[in-house]
Order: C-alpha cells, then sequence, then structure tokens
C-alpha cells in the first residue's frame, strides 16, 4: 500500500517507518499542495493543519482512498467534497486535552497574577509590583463553551481552583454531574462568567459564535481565553472585547498591537506526551483502515452534523 506523508519532520517519519514496515512510505517536509503537482498513485495520505485538501487536488490521486490528518481540526479539509468523492477521513481527536487546557489556564494565570511582567521586570533588577495587583480564581466563574476531550479537562483543573463552573455545550456529559459543572445556555454563561475559555471546533454552526448580537452580554473585566480557532470570534470584535488571550491566526494583525490581546503561536498542543499521542492515535487510524476495521477516529458523522447543507 502506498501511504504518503506530508508535512512531516523526522521523528514521525522514524515512527511511522517503524510502525509500517512492510508498506510503501513516502515522506514530505512540505505540504501536500506544493508536492503534489503531477498524477500520483498514493492510496492513503497523512497531513498536517497547512495541506489544503479540496476537489480539485483529486485528479492528481486517482487511487487515493482515504485521508488522515494529523490534528483534531479539520477544517482544511473539504470533507464535503471528500464524501462525495468516496473518500473515508479521519483525525486526531481527544490527543491534546491536557495539553491545551494546562496552556489555557497557564494563560490564565498569566492574564490574572501579571507573572510575564513580573518576571521580566526582575531581570532588570526591577523590583517593583504595585501596579500588578492580581484576582484570585478561587470563586469565581469560569464559562467553558465545548465539553470535549479539552473542555472536561478544563473543567477538572477549574474544579481544583475552586472555581464555580459553567458550561455550554450542545451535548451533555457525565462529567457535569461529578463535578457539580452547571449546563447553561450561551446567554446565561456568556452574562455570568468571569473568565470564558473556548474548547470548541471552527465549523459553520459555531463560527462567530461570538458575536455583535452576544458579545454585549461579557462582562467588562471578564478574561477571555481562546485556545481554539480565532473564527469562533467574530473579526471586529478583538479590537472591543476586554483581556483576549488567542493562539491562532487573527486575520487583521494590526490588532495584535492592541492593548487588551495577548496572542501566541498556536502552540498549546506542543508536549512531549501530545506529540506522542498523535502519532499513536494516527498509526491506529492507519492501521485500522489496513485491516478493513471501523476507524477510531472516523470524521463521518462529525463531518455530516458540521456541514450538511
Amino acid at each position: 500500500m502506498k501511504i504518503a506523508f506530508f508535512e512531516c519532520k523526522p521523528e514521525e517519519k522514524a515512527f511511522f517507518e517503524e510502525k509500517l514496515p512492510k508498506d510503501e512510505l513516502f515522506f514530505f517536509e512540505n505540504t501536500i499542495n506544493e508536492v503534489v503537482d503531477e498524477v500520483q498513485e498514493y492510496e492513503v495520505i497523512s497531513v498536517f493543519v497547512h495541506s489544503e485538501i479540496d476537489e480539485s487536488l483529486l485528479d492528481n490521486l486517482p487511487k487515493l482512498k482515504y485521508i488522515q490528518t494529523r490534528s483534531s481540526g479539520y477544517e482544511h479539509i473539504m470533507c464535503k467534497q471528500m464524501y462525495k468523492s468516496g473518500l473515508v477521513l479521519s483525525n486526531v481527536s481527544g490527543y491534546a486535552g491536557p495539553a491545551v487546557a494546562e496552556f489555557s489556564f497557564s494563560l490564565l494565570l498569566n492574564a490574572t497574577r501579571h507573572t510575564n511582567i513580573s518576571l521580566q521586570r526582575t531581570k532588570e533588577n526591577n523590583f517593583e509590583y504595585s501596579d500588578l495587583k492580581g484576582i484570585e480564581l478561587f470563586g469565581k466563574t469560569i464559562g467553558i463553551l465545548g465539553l470535549g476531550t479539552i473542555g472536561m479537562q478544563m473543567a477538572r483543573i477549574a474544579h481544583g481552583f475552586g472555581m464555580k463552573t459553567v458550561v455550554y455545550s450542545r451535548t451533555h456529559k457525565p462529567i457535569v454531574d461529578e463535578l457539580g459543572i452547571e449546563f447553561v445556555a450561551l446567554k446565561d454563561l456568556l452574562q455570568n462568567a468571569d473568565i470564558l475559555m473556548f474548547a470548541l471546533p471552527l465549523t459553520p454552526e459555531t463560527e462567530s459564535i461570538i458575536n455583535g448580537d452576544n458579545a454585549k452580554l461579557i462582562k467588562e473585566d471578564a478574561v477571555i481565553v481562546n485556545a481554539a480557532r480565532a473564527g469562533l470570534i467574530q473579526q471586529e470584535l478583538y479590537n472591543t472585547l476586554p483581556n483576549i488571550f488567542c493562539l491562532d491566526m487573527i486575520d487583521d494583525l494590526s490588532l495584535l498591537e492592541k492593548e487588551n490581546i495577548n496572542y501566541t503561536p498556536h502552540m498549546a498542543y506542543y508536549t512531549k506526551e501530545a506529540l506522542l499521542r498523535i502519532l499513536e492515535t494516527s498509526y491506529k487510524n492507519i492501521a485500522a483502515y489496513q485491516q478493513g476495521d471501523k476507524l477510531p477516529n472516523c470524521l463521518y458523522l462529525e463531518c455530516e452534523k458540521n456541514y450538511n447543507n
């Protein structure tokens, strides 16, 4: 079986070479769009988030049957078009729960205790802190949008901090009862939360879930941590909302100069443990496809639910 890996690092190459020794493997550091400019006979492709998979690409991949993305998000794949072409898709959902949740809380703690400023000052022999008064998380209300693997891990951490946790999610899960979490409507969450955290995928249903109509409900001193996709918040609002921490690229880079916006690279997932889970889950998906078994992370139901027009 011919399997091609794109945006593939040396350590990923070594992993798959060990796990898939009987297959014909092809490895590329560049995106599939940069590499596949003529007909190739790959039956399986494994990509990352910068490879754009649309119908035009299929002309050069006549034998393609299965697409596996080494990411949780899948907006770089035109799922509806792929399924119409009879292809099977899977992702690696669930790998990043601890990594993204912990990173989100590191941003939150930085926002509430000004640790980045204080650390920088002491390196400059400045020990002034009178202007760095913080707030405590204990007793505060955190509103989590989305209760998948990442959202559930956020809820567990919030519980440990002694926070009141309210959640907006389209599905009710047992953890809500176990941790005493309140399941609420979106407007109620926005009205009551001192901290907002995002753990939603970007889909047509969730795009601009925070918009001009409901943003006015958010508290003026709320802290917003969006470790998911920037598109969950309507673009124009980044200029006006309070205390935003985000990781995904904002279209208007001039906004990064605003005092209310704090931006990092999209690195919340980037831990040793999470990277290993990506590889292991990717291999399990590919192995299941080879054996004709049900894919552990098949995207069919998700795509049907989010791209059903």
